[in-house]
């Protein structure tokens, strides 16, 4: 019983670390009088656990796809890319604005004449799997940058999130892209509420 007690706070504890954020640069004080971002998403030099490259991840999922069914591959490799704009950009815009009732603090893809842009580059990407009676979830880690739009060298605040799981669909998640969407999501509400936390207070 002792052992499963301590397994059970192991992984909760695991958890919470992972969900935690590890400042590089600037201050989320920086962020205080902020009320609307411009948004940036970044996949450049993402890496792919398993894979060398991203390449190499593409390559190999096309190919055993192809040797099921011709032309799947290319499909495959299509939804892949187009899933950021589809699917984990819009989701993490929404996770992120509906933490906020009053609207005090919003983020937008179109941010117009705002002053600030926050950047989200995804530097490793994991899509988890579910084959019905096993899954596991999709994984990300990614840097938010928060900077002046006119000026990117001026940085107020740069720091990273390692291993951000989704949860959703009551584990009826069985397509890839709507996996990864949920980690966006699980950012975005880590994020808005560091901000509500630490640069609100």
């Amino acid at each position: 019983m002792k052992k499963l007690v301590a397994l059970a706070f192991l992984i909760v504890s695991t958890g919470i670390y992972a969900q935690k954020i590890k400042v590089s640069e600037g201050d989320i004080k920086n962020l205080k009088e902020i009320t609307s971002y411009n948004m940036v998403f970044d996949y450049s030099d993402v890496q792919i656990p398993k894979y060398d490259s991203e390449e190499e991840f593409l390559e190999d999922k096309m190919q055993k796809r192809e040797k099921k069914e011709a032309g799947t591959g290319e499909k495959f490799k299509k939804s892949w890319f187009a899933d950021r704009g589809d699917r984990y950009e819009p989701k993490f815009i929404e996770s992120f604005n509906k933490r906020f009732d009053d609207n005090e603090i919003s983020v937008s893809a179109d941010g117009g004449d705002a002053q600030y842009t926050m950047k989200i580059h995804t530097t490793k990407l994991y899509a988890g799997y579910n084959v019905g009676v096993v899954r596991k979830n999709a994984e990300i880690d990614a840097t938010v940058t928060v900077y002046e739009t006119a000026n990117a060298d001026n940085v107020l605040f740069s720091g990273m999130y390692r291993d951000v799981q989704g949860y959703g669909a009551m584990g009826n998640d069985y397509n890839s892209g709507y996996r990864i969407s949920e980690c966006y999501a699980k950012l975005a509400k880590n994020i808005a509420g560091y901000i509500k936390k630490k640069a609100l207070k």
